[in-house]
C-alpha cells in the first residue's frame, strides 16, 4: 500500500521530445511541450510537463499547437488561444501538486459543455472526464452550491470549473470541501487565501473562460489515437440547438396514421430541456441527463443500451436524493448511515424513515427534463422516466418506433422534442 501511495505523489520521469511535427501530406503542424518548474516533495525546483498519464505507471506528455495552418476541404483550422494546453507557470496560482493527465483532461471536458451554456453563470463539476453535478444560476455561489449537491458524494476530489471570477461567498464553500481543482477566469480579492487552506488544491486562473462561447461554433480538429498507435482524425461537432426555437416537434406517420406530440413544452422546461442537451453532448456514450431547475438531478453514462442508461441515472438520482436527506436530518452520508445501522450503533427505522421520503418524492425527479444523447429505439427509456414523474423529453429522434414514444409521453400529458443531431462522445 505505501508503494502505491508513493507514487501517486512521484512526478514520473518522462523522456517525450521537446518538438513534435504532424504532416498532412504537404502541410506540417507544429506542437511543443509544456512544461513547468515548480518544487518537487522535496521543495527542489523540477522543470517537467504531465505527473503522470492516467495512471501512475504511466509516462504522459502534453504538446500544444504552435505552428502550422491546415487546411482540409472547406476546413481551415490555426493554431487558436490555447486556454489548456497553453496553461503555464502564471495561469497557476497554487500548484498543489504537479498536474496529472486526468487534472488536464477534466477541464477540458468541462470547457467543452461551458463553451455551450452561453453568458449565464454556471458551476460544473467534473470526475473521470464527466460531470458529476452542473448548475446555472443567476449568481455563481447559487451554481456552485446546486452543482455540488447535484451529486456531492462523486464530487469529492473532483475538478470545479466556475464560468464568472471565484466571488468570497464561492470561495468559501469550495475551501469547505475537498477538491483537487478549482478553475475560474479570475479570483476575487480574499479569495486566494481562502482556497490556499487546502495545500493540495490546484488554483488555476483561465481568462479565455470569459470567451469560451466563441468557439461553440468553431470547427476544431480531434484526433484519437487507437490502441495499435493508429490515429482517427475528425472534424468537431458544431451545435444544431442553440435555443428551444431550434427544436423540432416530433411527428411520425405509420401506415397511414399520423402520431404527434399533444402539447409543447412549458418556458421552463425549454429552460431545462436545452440545458439538459448541452450537458449531455459533453458525456460520454450513450448517456442520459436529467435537470430540473437549472441543476443536474442524475445523470447516467457509457451504458450499452439506451434503457439501462435511463435506469442507471434513476438509480443513481435515488442513491443522491436520499443522501441529501440523510445528510440535512443527521449530518452523515448515506453509506455511513447505512454502515451505523448495520452495527446496530442506530436504529434502522432511522434508515426507512430515509428511504421511505425518497420513495414518496420519487428520488427528486417530479418535474425534470430528460436529456438522451441517441434517440429511443423503444418506449421503454422513456417509460422508465415518465414513471419517476419527467414530463419533458429532448432527443434526436431517427427511430422507426419514434411514434412509441410518441404515444408514451401522450399518455402521460409530459411533451417531447427532437434535435435531429445524435452526439456521441466515445
Amino acid at each position: 500500500m505505501s508503494t502505491i501511495r508513493k507514487a501517486y505523489k512521484t512526478i514520473l520521469k518522462e523522456f517525450f521530445s521537446e518538438n513534435m511535427t504532424i504532416s498532412f501530406g504537404e502541410q506540417k503542424l507544429g506542437f511543443t511541450k509544456r512544461t513547468w518548474t515548480i518544487p518537487d516533495e522535496s521543495g527542489k525546483n523540477v522543470t517537467q510537463g504531465l505527473r503522470y498519464g492516467d495512471n501512475p505507471d504511466q509516462s504522459a506528455a502534453m504538446y500544444q499547437w504552435t505552428s502550422g495552418e491546415l487546411k482540409i476541404g472547406n476546413l481551415t483550422v490555426t493554431p487558436g488561444k490555447a486556454f489548456i494546453s497553453g496553461i503555464d507557470e502564471t495561469s497557476f496560482i497554487q500548484f498543489g501538486k504537479h498536474p496529472g493527465k486526468t487534472n488536464i483532461t477534466d477541464i477540458s471536458s468541462a470547457l467543452s459543455i461551458m463553451r455551450l451554456l452561453g453568458p449565464v453563470k454556471s458551476t460544473i463539476i467534473v470526475k473521470h472526464n464527466n460531470p458529476c453535478g452542473v448548475s446555472i444560476s443567476d449568481n455563481l455561489y447559487d451554481s456552485y452550491i446546486n452543482a455540488y449537491n447535484a451529486d456531492r458524494i462523486a464530487a469529492m476530489g473532483g475538478c470545479t470549473v466556475l464560468s464568472h471570477p471565484c466571488d468570497i461567498h464561492t470561495a468559501e464553500a469550495i475551501s469547505q470541501t475537498y477538491s483537487e481543482v478549482v478553475v475560474a477566469p479570475e479570483f476575487e480579492n480574499g479569495t486566494i487565501e481562502l482556497l490556499k487552506k487546502r495545500k493540495n488544491l490546484r488554483i488555476i486562473r483561465i481568462p479565455e473562460i470569459a470567451e469560451i462561447g466563441e468557439l461553440s461554433h468553431q470547427p476544431l480538429l480531434k484526433f484519437t489515437t487507437l490502441e495499435d498507435g493508429g490515429i482517427i482524425v475528425e472534424q468537431t461537432q458544431i451545435p444544431m440547438i442553440t435555443s428551444s426555437d431550434d427544436f423540432i416537434i416530433p411527428e411520425q406517420k405509420i401506415k397511414g396514421e399520423t402520431f404527434r406530440i399533444n402539447r409543447n413544452p412549458l418556458e421552463s422546461e425549454k429552460k431545462d430541456l436545452i440545458l439538459a442537451w448541452h450537458i449531455v453532448s459533453g458525456i460520454t456514450s450513450n448517456s442520459i441527463v436529467m435537470v430540473k431547475n437549472g441543476t443536474t438531478v442524475a445523470i447516467g453514462t457509457g451504458e450499452q443500451d439506451r434503457v439501462g442508461a435511463v435506469r442507471l441515472a434513476i438509480e443513481k438520482a435515488c442513491t443522491k436524493h436520499a443522501d441529501g436527506i440523510c445528510f440535512r436530518k443527521y449530518g452523515i452520508s448515506l453509506f455511513q448511515m447505512e454502515l451505523e445501522v448495520k452495527k446496530d450503533l442506530r436504529p434502522q427505522s432511522h434508515l426507512l424513515e430515509i428511504m421511505e421520503q425518497s420513495r414518496s418524492e420519487n428520488c427528486g425527479l417530479s418535474g425534470s427534463v430528460i436529456a438522451s444523447d441517441g434517440f429511443f429505439p423503444f418506449r421503454d427509456g422513456v417509460d422508465a422516466a415518465l414513471n419517476m414523474g419527467i414530463t419533458a423529453v429532448i432527443q434526436p429522434g431517427g427511430s422507426i418506433k419514434d411514434y412509441e414514444s410518441i404515444i408514451a409521453c401522450n399518455e402521460r400529458d409530459a411533451t417531447m422534442v427532437f434535435t435531429n443531431q445524435r452526439v456521441f462522445k466515445h
